[in-house]
């Protein structure tokens, strides 16, 4: 009945053994926590949680993630607090100490009362939040599974899909207002998002080995999943009786999913039309009402001062603002139309620009209302005036921008852990590259070397003779 860790043994040592890939373990008898340290216990303010090893500020600071994650869970939910299976966590180790294979161990124990969840973590690389919180949550969800579970009944594997815990987890932060917008707006437009057939096809393994990009990806399709269901009709009541039955469910997610929301009544197809849909309404930016930044509003400013000259063969074509002047060679009538789809996109834009832009965008329209009606005596001076006045605030922006990064930077109380994924991979290009030695192997690196952009042309004698043999193997027939 674990997701992220296989408990091999009782941990008398205080250490986490774990195969690399955990099968869900079985119901078994309650161990003694043996090797946990200080036998002291902290007991949470819900009294689900007890908290044994450590030390007594380590206890603490684990009772309040473990409440903190139980809270999240229900505000998201909107219920009450109501619990049965009590939740016992270990803390092994210390920080410092070598990491064992996995840190985080969860399982299932039948007591002489009915079912106790079981935590063992190690401390040998402190307490991560956002991890620890993670599968402290998967653990509530068990938890649930287990109230309407009696004692000795089918000890079916309880598996919580990593789609839900993480999309739990940034629900949670978009609902106060953690999250990063910006990433739903990059991967709507640039389709990174995770399909839904996707999503549920991740299993624990597969989010090991993601890495920091691809888990912001799946974290916020998720995320954006998770929203969704909680939006739809009775869409709270429907989601509490969805985590009842989803650690023990060994069917098709779709299928779970159209039990408890029937109000979609969608098929295997629509489903992920639906989805797509969702997407659209979470990720897609609305070109109405969203403000732009000072980057963004440069750069659709620059897009709209566009003049739209008309070609012989009728065809319209957008040149710069600094074509202005060809404007005024123009009749009346055509320096009209030239300049109003210019005038037209300010109009559109100025109502999601950086609100510091719109004095700039009124004083584009009057310099595009000289140009129209051939008044350009001081047009060159306006405009050079208004480009100045752009430099100045993309340069404060700037400026405003780097300040931040440092203030963070410095400021910093926890390391984020991001930049480990970056370091496992230098770590896999520093290992050897295997080579293969059959014949077309060995052909394809001869030509690699002959074609190498890098190398310097050979001298006339650094080709092999004819009496030396054949300059490439031969390709296996």
């Amino acid at each position: 009945m674990i997701r992220r860790a296989l408990i091999l043994g009782w941990l008398g040592t205080g250490a986490i053994l774990a195969e690399e890939v955990p099968p869900p373990t079985r119901v078994m008898p309650v161990p003694d926590a043996q090797g946990a340290g200080n036998s002291g216990v902290v007991t949470s303010s819900s009294k689900q949680f007890k908290i044994s090893g450590g030390t007594t500020n380590e206890r603490g600071m684990v009772s309040n993630l473990a409440e903190e994650a139980k809270n999240e869970l229900l505000r998201l939910t909107e219920e009450k607090e109501e619990w049965k299976t009590p939740i016992n966590i270990v803390l092994h180790g210390k920080k410092g100490d070598p990491a064992p294979a996995r840190t985080f161990a969860l399982a299932i124990f039948i007591t002489d009362v009915g079912y106790e969840i079981r935590a063992d973590l190690h401390l040998s690389q402190g307490i991560p939040k956002n991890l620890f919180k993670s599968h402290i949550t998967s653990a509530l969800i068990d938890e649930r599974a287990l109230r309407t579970r009696e004692k000795g009944e089918s000890e079916t594997p309880l598996q919580v899909p990593p789609w839900l815990v993480l999309g739990l987890q940034e629900a949670t932060a978009w609902r106060l207002n953690q999250s990063d917008r910006r990433l739903y707006e990059a991967l709507y437009k640039m389709g990174g998002f995770y399909k839904i057939d996707e999503l549920f096809a991740v299993n624990e393994l597969t989010t090991e080995q993601m890495d920091t990009a691809s888990r912001a990806a799946f974290q916020v399709s998720a995320g954006a999943l998770v929203m969704a269901l909680l939006q739809q009709p009775q869409g709270k009541v429907a989601f509490r009786s969805f985590l009842t039955e989803v650690a023990s469910f060994e069917g098709e997610m779709p299928t779970l999913l159209r039990k408890h929301f029937p109000e979609l009544n969608l098929s295997e197809t629509s489903l992920a039309k639906w989805w797509a849909l969702q997407l659209a309404n979470i990720g897609g930016k609305n070109l109405l009402t969203d403000v732009l930044n000072v980057p963004q509003t440069e750069a659709a400013l620059t897009e709209a001062l566009k003049l739209h000259f008309k070609t012989p063969e009728g065809i319209l074509e957008p040149k710069d603002l600094s074509a202005w002047p060809d404007v005024a060679k123009l009749p009346a009538p055509e320096r009209a139309s030239t300049v109003t789809p210019a005038q037209e996109a300010l109009v559109r834009l100025s109502l999601r620009c950086f609100p510091s832009y719109r004095p700039i965008l009124s004083d584009y329209q009057i310099a595009l209302s000289h140009i129209a009606t051939g008044a350009t005596k001081d047009t060159a001076a306006q405009l050079s005036k208004l480009q100045e006045h752009r430099s100045t605030m993309s340069a404060k922006a700037a400026r405003a921008r780097d300040y931040l990064i440092w203030f963070e930077m410095t400021r910093a109380q926890e390391i984020s852990g991001d930049f480990d994924a970056y370091m496992r991979l230098t770590e896999k290009l520093k290992a050897p590259v295997y080579r293969r030695e059959d014949g077309i192997s060995t052909y394809l690196d001869q030509m690699d070397k002959i074609f190498d952009r890098g190398a310097s042309p050979p001298s006339p004698n650094a080709f092999p003779r004819e009496s030396d043999g054949p300059l490439l193997p031969e390709l296996p027939r």
